[in-house]
């Protein structure tokens, strides 16, 4: 019998940690990306960019679709929600025209966000459902924001009886 007779336990092959994939200034890719590192963009990404890292845009990089990492930092453009389990930065100069949800966020003075902020959700709970074919989900009934009515001013000194004003 040889040696390749024997019983090998096979162990899950764990993943290869990512590396660091940069989109140069100058460059642009038109497509998703996926990396199990960090994804700097100094360029022009026109597509969805995955990373089990992080995502960095660098000042003057712009990514044209979502963002899903562990964590995020824009100091550029992107145009579409960004989704991070740990933590989200827009730093000063950043644009980011869509919805974030993270755990932690930080916005510089500066920065732009156009879009909501969900935070304490995990990612899966914001991704849009999935449609069926001839089915749409109906939108949840607008519930009406009832505010108590105050006073807008008050008059602090009551006026004098029988003044004459001229």
């Amino acid at each position: 019998m040889g040696m390749f007779d024997k019983k090998s336990d096979k162990k899950p092959v764990p993943e290869p940690p990512g590396g660091l994939s940069i989109i140069a200034v100058g460059m642009t890719i038109h497509g998703d990306i996926d990396s199990n590192g960090t994804v700097k963009v100094e360029g022009t990404v026109d597509g969805n960019v995955l990373a089990r890292n992080q995502v960095l845009v660098a000042k003057g990089g712009v990514v044209r679709g979502d963002i899903e990492a562990r964590e995020g930092v824009v100091g550029g453009a992107v145009y579409g929600a960004i989704r991070a389990t740990d933590r989200v930065e827009v730093q000063p100069g950043a644009t980011v025209h869509g919805d974030i949800t993270t755990k932690r966020i930080a916005i510089a003075e500066g920065g732009i966000l156009n879009g909501l902020i969900r935070m304490g959700e995990t990612p899966a709970e914001t991704r849009p459902a999935a449609r069926t074919e001839g089915h749409q989900a109906k939108p949840a009934p607008a519930t009406p924001i009832v505010r108590p009515s105050v006073p807008v001013a008050r008059v602090a000194v009551p006026p004098r009886q029988g003044a004459s004003y001229p």
